[in-house]
């Protein structure tokens, strides 16, 4: 009986079968981009208050939002929809592909039940 449950059990971290390690590989991608845009856009902004002054970056303002908040509160969740839609694209792409040799629709039997 064991065995039977970890024959199904799915793990993230050890995927199997190509599509499944495809679709992590992609899912790890999306991690790693959000996670270079909050670590990024931090560094840059530490980076500009320190080679300037806190008050340069006070005064730097994108439609009237200082620029240190349009950056970590605009462009971040941005980002994550435009992550979020490609990754969209992709699995809709790599499910279309799986699908293509196999039957989409059943047929009916030659007989009708009324």
């Amino acid at each position: 009986m064991e065995e039977s449950r970890t024959d199904r059990e799915i793990s993230f971290f050890r995927p199997r079968g190509t599509a499944m390690r495809g679709e992590v590989r992609v899912i790890w991608l999306v991690l790693a981009g959000w996670f270079a845009a909050i670590v990024g856009i931090q560094a840059g902004v530490y980076l500009l208050e320190i080679n300037y002054s806190e008050l340069l970056l006070e005064e730097m303002t994108f439609f009237n939002l200082p620029i240190h908040f349009w950056l970590t509160g605009q462009v971040l969740p941005l980002w994550f929809i435009v992550l979020c839609v490609l990754f969209n694209i992709w699995m809709d792409r790599h499910a279309a592909r799986r699908l293509d040799g196999a039957l989409r629709f059943r047929a009916r039997s030659g007989r009708e039940d009324e």
